[in-house]
């Protein structure tokens, strides 16, 4: 059904170009930063999430279907993700002790670093005037997964529950008295790019003005956001996250 949708509004833009025949071409160049979060968290690995910066950058191309009507297509790196500080749950450690919550927990930094091409295809509505013009915009979009890594870092003692109780264990040589696990480090880099799925599909949105600076040339700034529809892990048992980011960016546009 994907490709199905790109044939149809490629054969829509060959009939109403056709229709307009002062349809016209621009191409640019964009960049900015992204304000990513992981949101929809269903157990306690994938809640808790907030946001992160990231960058985003790309190249775009519209096409002219009439004065106030145009169809854009992207193509961009986008950085998505988001953090967690604080008492959070552990998947894994050296303590030869079963967590008896199904989790132990840990006070540490924990970034989603995930890295995504994305490809939007929108429909972008445009008014104003010579000198400065607005517009919005509206469509599906296509992420690619580039890669997945977490990054933590910190230090601290084993809890047995999120409300910071510690894991106690005997204290040798008598065994008879016990005290806290001793802090452990958590700086480390993860790859998890294996338990994620590699297609993501959503929507995009965004408002913005184009400022001419030139016959054919133009800076454009706009606020955008997207949207994921694919659940982010693979696994259940990690859990289930959408993608969701703000983009505030600049572009430079010029016509062909």
């Amino acid at each position: 059904m994907k490709s199905n949708y790109f044939i149809y509004s490629i054969l829509i833009i060959c009939l109403l170009g056709e229709v307009n025949s002062n349809a016209q071409i621009k191409l640019g160049l964009q960049g900015g930063i992204s304000v990513p979060n992981l949101s929809g968290g269903t157990n306690e690995i994938s809640q808790g999430y907030t946001s992160r910066l990231a960058p985003s950058f790309g190249i775009f191309g519209n096409y002219k279907l009439n004065n106030n009507f145009y169809i854009q297509a992207e193509i961009n790196f986008d950085g998505q993700g988001g953090q967690r500080n604080g008492i959070q749950p552990i998947t894994s450690s050296d303590i030869p002790i079963q967590p008896p919550n199904g989790y132990f927990y840990a006070n540490f930094k924990n970034v989603s670093v995930l890295n995504y091409l994305e490809i939007p295809l929108t429909i972008t509505y445009m008014f104003g005037n010579s000198s400065l013009n607005y517009f919005i915009n509206a469509g599906p979009y296509i992420g690619i997964l580039l890669s997945a890594k977490e990054v933590t870092s910190g230090t601290s003692t084993i809890y047995i529950d999120k409300n910071g109780s510690p894991l106690m264990i005997p204290v040798p040589p008598s065994y008879q008295t016990e005290a806290p696990v001793p802090p452990q480090s958590f700086d480390a880099t993860t790859d998890v790019y294996s338990s994620l799925n590699k297609i993501n599909v959503g929507l995009t949105g965004g408002i913005g003005i184009i400022y001419p600076i030139a016959k054919s040339q133009s800076i454009i700034l706009e606020l955008k956001g997207l949207y994921g529809f694919t659940d982010v892990q693979k696994y259940a048992s990690d859990g289930k996250s959408h993608t969701g980011n703000l983009i505030i960016e600049a572009g430079y546009g010029f016509d062909l």
